[in-house]
């Protein structure tokens, strides 16, 4: 006769007689149980303990029993429920509203239940017992695993600078059951280190991404990743880099130095740099204010119509929070074209009349070499005349003295007729000589003296091979220069 009891009745003496008569029962091979080894179920679902009876035609099942038999359960809640095929579903108090019988259409043979809202206590060993008729009692275990799922965190490191050296850009931190797997999906190149921390029912990890800032990386994406069983999906959370930093400046406009004229409108100066928070700009001029009409916007610095005062050293200075940086440029500002035609004429006359007054200045010098050149050698030819004069008119003495001593005394002329001639031919030669010597060495001197040698032979008379003087009533010679000899 089957067991009855009112809900009332349902304590814990009930329950003892109830495992004892189950115990009692006799069994019948043929009959098994079906049922899973494990199941999980994610934190906050419903999980649902499977436990079917396959026996022969005819068998009927009387009742189920649910327990947990894990040591982890509490006092008071290792009966779960009764499943009876008269009375229904009995839950026990520590699980009331928990536990329930799967929704229809279900089998008369079907003794799984529902636990609902799965929690990390949960998580345990649990029992079937089965109770058929006229097989008897079967009984089978499974276990019960909760996964816990992450709910991953990212928390940035330190302020990011260019220059640093190697720095923790962010860490990521995921805690579940079991432990998460935790990555790093990004392009920059880092390095990762990771720790664990396990707990009663859970265990956390925590990644850490290092990296060597640069400007190259500001801007791009950190993305920590999260994988767990109890998730559909993989958990991404993205953190964007921000390093700071400040490029160095450049300045255009100068590219064509054709807008650099006087008149020329739209003239600018543009100021180009980057950084990271984004720099200011400010200009100012080396040597003075900026001119007036200079208009300055961000990083650009617009002219009015150019005049030669704008030509000067302009500075763009900028900076940011981490740094500041400066660039110079030289503006200069051209002459209009035609004014600098006008220029260019004037200098070539300028320096026609100076190579004009050069030329000059070179002839009169040479003039003045010359002159001065004709008078030294007029004055050196004076000289020599004076001297060649003096010394010809000592010759000229010597020579009238020694004809009148010859002349005067016959005997010394008949007596030494040939040294005579000789002495005269000698003293004719040596005037000869002295003249050829004295003289400036011009041709005209030459003949001149050839000319003199040809009249002083005529009045010589060669006889056996000497020279005798012709007869002459004063013995004076005149020479071709009308001096006397």
């Amino acid at each position: 006769m089957p067991l009855s009891l009112g809900a009332d009745m349902w304590g814990p003496e009930a329950w003892l007689l109830l495992l004892l008569l189950v115990s009692l029962t006799g069994r019948c091979p043929a009959g098994e149980l079906e049922t899973a080894d494990l199941v999980t179920v994610v934190l906050g679902q419903d999980a649902r303990l499977p436990c079917f009876y396959r026996g022969d035609p005819g068998e009927q099942v009387a009742q189920v029993a649910w327990a947990r038999v894990d040591a982890a359960a509490a006092e008071g809640a290792r009966e779960l429920a009764l499943l009876h095929s008269q009375y229904g579903l009995h839950v026990n108090p520590a699980y009331e509203g928990r536990v329930e019988q799967p929704p229809p259409p279900r089998s008369p043979l079907d003794g799984a239940v529902l636990l609902r809202n799965a929690v990390q206590a949960d998580e345990g060993r649990y029992e079937c017992r089965v109770s058929t008729f006229p097989a008897g009692s079967f009984q089978a275990q499974l276990r019960l695993r909760v996964l816990v799922p992450p709910l991953p965190s990212l928390n940035p490191g330190p302020a990011l600078e260019e220059g640093q050296g190697l720095t923790l850009a962010a860490s990521c931190t995921a805690e579940g059951s079991p432990a998460p797997n935790v990555t790093w999906d990004t392009e920059v190149k880092g390095t990762v280190s990771s720790r664990s921390f396990k707990h009663s029912r859970s265990a956390a990890v925590t990644s850490e991404f290092h990296l060597v800032p640069s400007r190259s990386m500001n801007g791009q994406p950190l993305t920590c990743v999260v994988s767990h069983p109890g998730l559909l999906q993989d958990q991404r959370i993205t953190h964007t880099l921000h390093v700071a930093f400040l490029a160095e400046a450049s300045v255009r406009g100068l590219e064509d130095q054709k807008m650099w004229q006087v008149g020329r409108e739209g003239a600018m100066l543009t100021c180009l740099s980057e950084g990271q928070p984004p720099p200011s700009y400010n200009w100012t001029r080396l040597d003075g204010p900026l001119p007036s009409g200079v208009r300055v916007e961000g990083g650009t610095l617009g002219f009015p119509p150019l005049t030669a005062e704008h030509s000067g050293v302009y500075v763009c200075h900028i900076s940011n929070a981490l740094s500041s940086r400066d660039s110079r440029v030289t503006v200069e500002v051209l002459a209009d074209p035609e004014e600098s035609s006008g220029k260019q004429v004037d200098l070539v006359s300028a320096s026609v009349v100076a190579v004009g007054v050069i030329a000059a200045l070179l002839f009169c010098l040479l003039v003045l070499v010359v002159v001065l050149m004709s008078r030294y050698h007029r004055r050196k030819a004076q000289q020599m005349t004076q001297k060649y004069e003096e010394e010809l008119t000592l010759t000229r003495e010597n020579s009238i003295r020694r004809l009148h001593s010859h002349h005067s005394d016959p005997r010394n002329q008949s007596e030494e007729p040939e040294g005579r001639s000789y002495s005269t031919l000698t003293t004719v030669r040596e005037i000869e000589t002295q003249t050829e010597l004295l003289s400036p060495g011009s041709e005209q001197t030459e003949e001149e003296g050839d000319e003199g040698i040809k009249q002083a032979m005529n009045h010589f008379v060669q006889e056996n091979g000497t020279l005798r003087a012709r007869p002459t009533g004063n013995g004076i010679y005149i020479n071709g220069r009308g001096h006397l000899v």
